[in-house]
C-alpha cells in the first residue's frame, strides 16, 4: 500500500489582509496588494486572501477638530512624497470631516454579500481621495453602492442594521485576536499559530518570500 502523500501545509494555512477602506495608508499600499494578490493566486502557495476589517474608527457625529484634520492631512502629504500616492486635497475644504469609518466598514460588510467586496472597497477609496467625498455618510456609500451594481433601498436598509454593526464587532474582535492593531497588516496563520509579516509599501516580493520561507514552498 502507498503511504499517504504529506499534507500541503500553505493549503492548509490562511493568509488575512486586516484594513479599513478609509485608511490612507490602505490606500497607498493598493497597488502593492494587487500585485501581490496576483502573485498569490498564480504561485505555487495556494493561499486564498482573505480581507479582514480592522476597524479604525467608530461612528460620531462631531466634526473633526481642527488639530487632527492637520495631522491626517500632514499624513496624506507623508505618504505622497514617500510613495508617489495620488490624493485630492480639496477634501478637506468641500467636507465637513468626521473621523468616523465604521459605516464605510459595514458598507464592505453589505457588499460582501454581493460578491462587490472588492469593487465597493476600491469606490471608496477612491471617492474618498481622489473625488472629495465623504465615506463617513450614508447617502455617499449609498451612491458608491449603486455604482459598483448594488440595490440602493436594499444596501441602506443594511447599513445600520444591529445585524451588519454585530458582523462588523465580530470581525474587529478577531483581527485584534491575531494581532492586527494596525492598518494594513498581514497576519499569517500557520499551525493555528499567527505570524505577522511585515508590510512593504514598495514591492510586493518581499512579502511574497517572506510566505515562502514560513511555508517551507520554493
Amino acid at each position: 500500500m502507498l503511504d499517504k502523500a504529506p499534507e500541503d501545509t500553505a493549503s492548509k494555512s490562511k493568509l488575512y489582509y486586516i484594513h479599513d477602506p478609509m485608511c490612507a495608508w490602505c490606500w497607498g499600499y493598493q497597488p502593492t496588494l494587487i500585485k501581490l494578490a496576483h502573485s498569490l493566486n498564480k504561485g505555487p502557495l495556494k493561499l486564498d486572501l482573505i480581507r479582514i476589517l480592522g476597524g479604525l474608527a467608530p461612528d460620531t457625529d462631531s466634526p473633526m477638530p481642527n488639530s487632527m484634520r492637520e495631522q491626517i492631512m500632514s499624513y496624506w502629504q507623508h505618504i505622497h512624497n514617500k510613495l508617489g500616492t495620488e490624493f485630492n486635497f480639496d477634501f478637506w475644504t468641500q467636507n465637513t470631516p468626521r473621523r468616523a469609518t465604521y459605516a464605510a466598514c459595514r458598507a464592505v460588510l453589505v457588499a460582501r454579500q454581493f460578491n462587490r467586496e472588492q469593487a465597493l472597497i476600491l469606490a471608496i477609496q477612491k471617492a474618498y481621495y481622489l473625488r472629495a467625498l465623504n465615506p463617513s455618510d450614508d447617502h455617499v456609500l449609498a451612491t458608491l453602492a449603486t455604482e459598483v451594481g448594488l440595490d440602493r433601498d436594499l444596501f441602506l436598509a443594511q447599513l445600520n442594521a444591529q445585524n451588519t454593526q454585530n458582523l462588523l464587532n465580530t470581525e474587529i474582535a478577531f483581527a485584534r485576536s491575531i494581532g492586527g492593531n494596525s492598518f494594513p497588516s498581514w497576519v499569517l496563520i500557520k499551525d493555528q499559530q499567527p505570524y505577522t509579516i511585515p508590510v512593504d509599501y514598495d514591492d510586493h516580493i518581499n512579502t511574497l518570500s517572506k510566505l515562502h520561507s514560513l511555508l517551507d514552498v520554493s
